[in-house]
């Protein structure tokens, strides 16, 4: 097999710096994992909140159809329902408060001001 000369070899090597920038530029920019978990997380508690609200207006509804106490299982539903889906966000939050403390590790202090003393 014969040998390239030098100038096929440059030649190649210029095209593989061309390709490897032309990849580069076609790989998917995507935002960083932790802004998406951070937005799932978001929609998980609205969803939470919402789920919880009206979940406990329909249960208030169904039993204002089969019992006939026509507005308080409504409004109880509802208190119930809104005190749930609050309940459910809280805990999410401090779970998620709890995992994204464990990742960053402790809190740096602040700098001492020496003007205020």
């Amino acid at each position: 097999m014969p040998k390239p000369d030098e100038s096929s070899e440059r030649a190649l090597r210029r095209l593989d710096k061309r390709l490897d920038k032309f990849e580069a530029s076609r790989a998917p920019k995507t935002p960083a994992l932790g802004s998406m978990a951070a937005s799932g997380d978001g929609y998980r508690i609205l969803a939470e909140m919402l789920g919880g609200v009206f979940g406990g207006l329909g249960l208030g509804w169904l039993l204002d159809r089969v019992a006939h106490t026509s507005p308080w299982g409504l409004v109880s539903g509802l208190l119930i329902g809104s005190g749930v889906s609050v309940y459910a966000a809280v805990r999410t939050a401090l779970a998620m408060s709890a995992r994204a403390s464990q990742g960053s590790g402790p809190a740096s202090s602040a700098p001492d001001d020496e003007e205020d003393e």
